[in-house]
């Protein structure tokens, strides 16, 4: 049997529960490894740069999460619709849809990039950069922003490659990217006396690096999807089909985006410089424990979209249930750590006890309602994965847009900084409570396996 049939028959064959270990550990594993790099970063920049480094950070937060849209607006949706076309049998559909988040990836890694360079000044005092944060965050963004083609490159190409049947394989781009990461960057920051620019620098170089890795997979024609001549012409469907999955997560990072301007702001007024550094090391944290959950959910599509494709709604319904469990249990020991212990959480970024005090309050109060998150994620990521796009859509504006915007508005008049930090947990609990009602009214309507697939999966168990 070969390597493509293989893979193929385990996502329609294999039992769900072991099938999504397979695919969720390495997933996780990568997720895990490269947010903890972010950590381990943003600790460097606290312990050697200060303060104001860990503000800085948290200006440019909307600049990264700008590119990170536009990036899961090509990897995710091209991995999702992967996904499905190889559920159908339709390989050739899937190899262009490989070509097209190449030459997207290339288009926009150059044109948003590098446009945005010319601008990024101006950008970042619309963010809320001042004197003391300006300078650190247009040296860290100039350089990432440079290498934002390598970025989309790395990031779009390694989330087809999971789809297509190879969790470890993207498992190890991911964590050689790190580990190349967290070996240039002391030597970047402190070393080399280049501060945030090295910062930057080694975050890029890393990429490019992870990125040679998977090249090398794709060149191979052996590998499930693989390149070859002519999958690289434009392709107005594949185009078309990635952008209507991806535009989910691209708008929820482009709400994101607005989400943090508003609470630099808010906390600008209220805290100061010292309130948007402690959202620094909250956002950090929050993320890291999110990263968990994504990748339970990186593990998950492959499987939920391949048996989409085939029908096997059975399987889906199924994956989607561990998934929940998972994310859920994942979300609700992050919280409790926050809330539990935020001083030993805060004194790994920082030894500034008026920034100490504030990031303890930012952890304690804001992960209150932190459980219950890890549902909301998994379930947005499951409509994707069957390319329901529109409920994707709409469940990713309603928590940030719906709900936490004008709580961000309205809380700080009555409690000042703190009225920030309790917008999080109302804004989670609102938007936790209208994912449950619409998961439970949609699965009502997906539960029949058709007869034919069916009748498929019956033979197949007998053989």
């Amino acid at each position: 049997m070969s390597e493509k049939t293989t893979e193929m028959a385990t996502l329609e064959g294999a039992p769900i529960f072991p099938l999504l270990v397979k695919y969720s550990l390495p997933a996780i594993a990568g997720m895990v490894a490269f947010s903890l790099y972010n950590v381990v970063d943003s600790i460097f920049i606290g312990q050697w740069i200060g303060a104001d480094a860990l503000a800085a950070i948290a200006i440019a937060f909307p600049v990264m999460n700008l590119t990170f849209a536009l990036g899961t607006l090509v990897g995710i949706g091209g991995a999702a619709v992967t996904s499905i076309r190889l559920g159908e049998k339709k390989l050739g559909a899937a190899l262009a849809v490989l070509g097209n988040v190449l030459l997207m990836s290339l288009a926009l890694g150059v044109g948003f990039g590098w446009g945005t360079n010319a601008f990024l000044a101006p950008i970042l005092r619309a963010f809320g950069a001042g004197e003391n944060t300006l300078e650190p965050a247009y040296d860290f963004m100039r350089v990432i922003l440079f290498g934002l083609p390598a970025t989309f490159l790395f990031f779009n190409l390694n989330h087809v490659m999971r789809a297509s049947g190879y969790p470890r394989k993207a498992m190890l781009s991911t964590i050689i990217t790190v580990l190349v990461n967290v070996a240039l960057a002391p030597l970047f920051i402190r070393g080399f006396g280049w501060g945030m620019r090295g910062a930057g620098a080694a975050t890029v170089i890393a990429q490019l690096f992870g990125l040679v890795w998977i090249l090398a997979h794709f060149l191979n024609p052996k590998s499930v999807l693989a390149f070859s001549r002519g999958i690289f012409r434009p392709s107005f469907e594949a185009m078309r089909s990635i952008v209507a999955i991806g535009l989910s997560p691209c708008l929820m990072n482009v709400c994101a985006c607005v989400v943090v301007v508003v609470i630099n702001r808010a906390l600008l007024e209220h805290g100061g410089d010292v309130g948007v550094a402690a959202y620094g090391i909250l956002s950090r944290v929050q993320i890291l424990i999110a990263m968990i959950v994504i990748g339970i959910t990186q593990g998950m599509q492959p499987i939920v979209g391949y048996n989409h494709g085939a029908g096997a709604t059975g399987r889906v319904r199924e994956t989607l249930r561990y998934g929940v469990i998972a994310g859920t249990a994942v979300t609700a020991l992050g919280g409790l750590a926050c809330v539990l212990l935020p001083h030993l959480i805060s004194v790994q970024f920082t030894d500034d006890a008026a920034l100490l005090a504030v990031s303890d309050e930012a952890l304690s109060l804001s992960c209150l309602a932190f459980p219950l998150v890890g549902m909301q994620i998994v379930i947005g990521n499951f409509y994707q994965a069957i390319g329901h796009a529109k409920l994707a859509i709409f469940l990713s504006m309603t928590r940030q847009m719906l709900f936490l915007i004008p709580l961000l508005i309205a809380f700080p008049h009555f409690w000042g900084m703190r009225g920030v930090w309790l917008s999080f947990p109302v804004a989670d609990f609102l938007a936790w409570a209208l994912n449950v009602v619409l998961i439970l009214v949609f699965l009502k309507s997906y539960s029949a396996v058709p007869a034919d697939v069916a009748g498929t999966l019956a033979r197949r168990e007998k053989a």
